[in-house]
């Protein structure tokens, strides 16, 4: 057994379990979403479009509801001032009104020019799709895979992370309460071998994964041996590039909380600054001055800016990584006061002195720790950013456009936010290159990741 636990944070007290499918329990819903799919294959993406315009207003309806589980079962802020976990119901609900108002027009047939004869290409489903998701954001990384994949047609199996299953199961009772068919998405909590044996099912035709590369490289393993298609959102190490152009009050704005944004918690946080000589000792003082103005507590509380991390497993690794970087010549220019509390609290630190012999130059640090790095010029900090085996996301600080759109197109990454932190919706792209991952979700680009481009080409002229 491999049991779900909900356990919050801040006491380290833990509030429910769920205990793993048996067999017949994953049969039943392989075989509900496969019979969904083949239901579905009469249908037309808009006879969905409207139950997903429902399902966006049930997730506004529910925020509360919502927001306060994944602040109990991870520490997200739900506090009014910083309201982290309402947001992120705020953008799922405006994820879902975005393929139901586009997807349909997207879906239509795309024509081709060819002197062959008529051609075009159908967009059609394919199958029932497996998702694999992590707990830093529990509904965010759902219905970035559900949404897409509900108006195209493909039915949603959920194995959602150990420690948010209380939000998994909030969000398929809402979806399923909205008026989505029964299969719509489906959430289970296998263990790792069960979740090979789903995977290997033939009515399975394609695996979503947001998370670490570890558990991206066992789930591609399997998915590939069973030939089945397989997107991965992986791990980020993201620079974030100070150019000696920079305007003081964009720049101080963008970090307030460019490392504190979820506890540092996000795969695209800003996890290494990489500021031009100019601005170093600017920076170096600006995340002092955020850094030390930050309120622990409980993160239900309004006042609360630094909440515990997801868990003390978490919150233990990164002490341990940090440690080793510091062991390895890394120096602390700050690090927040003695915490006295029972919760996973870790205290955010600025590092400085961190060479590319240091055992974590090149890892991803998740959780508020502020690594900045000093370089003479663009060509420096373009050399530097891609100096990662990761390629998720970047941002580059200028009040140039031009220059930064210059420096933009040469960082190795999936996506870079000129003049600002990382930042999501449903019209945007989001994915990786090199170990951050491969394919795309959100935007057209994601609602093609498990689509059937199938040629339709009529070639009566050319043989009468």
């Amino acid at each position: 057994m491999s049991r779900y636990q909900s356990i919050n944070p801040y006491t380290n007290e833990e509030f429910a379990s769920y205990d793993n499918p048996t067999a017949k329990q994953i049969e039943d819903s392989i075989n509900l979403a496969h019979a969904l799919y083949k239901k579905w294959r009469h249908e037309t993406p808009e006879s969905r479009a409207t139950i997903l315009h429902d399902v966006a207003d049930a997730l506004r309806e529910h925020e509360d509801e919502l927001a306060k589980m994944m602040t109990l079962e991870m520490g997200k802020l739900m506090g009014k001032l910083l309201r982290e976990s309402r947001e992120e119901v705020e953008l799922c609900a405006s994820i879902c009104d975005y393929y139901a108002k586009n997807g349909p027009e997207l879906l239509k047939p795309t024509p081709l020019k060819s002197d062959l004869g008529n051609a075009y290409y159908l967009k059609q489903s394919t199958g029932v799709i497996m998702a694999c998701e992590p707990w830093n954001f529990p509904l965010y990384q759902v219905i970035r895979v559900f949404a897409p994949n509900f108006i195209v047609g493909n039915p949603v199996l959920l194995k959602h992370a150990h420690n948010v299953p209380g939000s998994a199961a909030l969000t398929a009772k809402i979806i399923k309460r909205a008026g989505a068919p029964e299969g719509s998405l489906i959430n289970l909590y296998p263990t790792y071998d069960q979740l090979g044996d789903i995977i290997a099912d033939p009515r399975i035709q394609g695996v979503a994964l947001t998370g670490s590369e570890r558990g991206g490289s066992a789930v591609a393993e399997a998915a590939g041996k069973n030939l089945k298609k397989s997107t991965m959102e992986l791990g980020g190490n993201d620079a974030f590039i100070v150019l000696d152009d920079a305007d003081p009050q964009l720049l101080r704005n963008v970090l307030t909380d460019a490392r504190t944004y979820n506890d540092g918690q996000v795969c695209t946080s800003s996890k290494r600054i990489i500021v031009e000589k100019s601005r170093y000792d600017e920076v170096l003082h600006e995340l002092k001055n955020v850094f030390s103005n930050l309120k622990a507590g409980d993160p239900l509380e309004d006042d609360t800016t630094l909440p515990p991390m997801n868990s003390e497993r978490a919150k233990e690794k990164l002490e341990a990584q940090v440690k080793k970087a510091i062991d390895a010549g890394a120096k602390v220019f700050y690090q927040y006061p003695e915490i006295d509390s029972k919760g996973a609290f870790f205290r955010p630190i600025v590092l400085t002195n961190i060479d590319k012999d240091n055992p974590i130059f090149d890892e991803e640090l998740f959780g508020p720790v502020a690594e900045v790095f000093v370089v003479d010029d663009d060509d420096d900090a373009i050399q530097l950013a891609n100096d990662s085996s990761y390629g998720l996301g970047s941002s580059v600080i200028s009040s140039d456009i031009d220059r930064a759109q210059k420096v933009a197109a040469q960082i190795e990454t999936g996506m870079t936010v000129i003049n600002g932190r990382w930042i999501t919706s449903g019209e945007l792209p989001f994915g990786g290159v090199k170990k951050s991952g491969y394919d795309r979700e959100l935007s057209g680009l994601g609602l093609m990741a498990f689509v059937n481009e199938h040629l339709v080409i009529d070639v009566t002229k050319n043989n009468k």
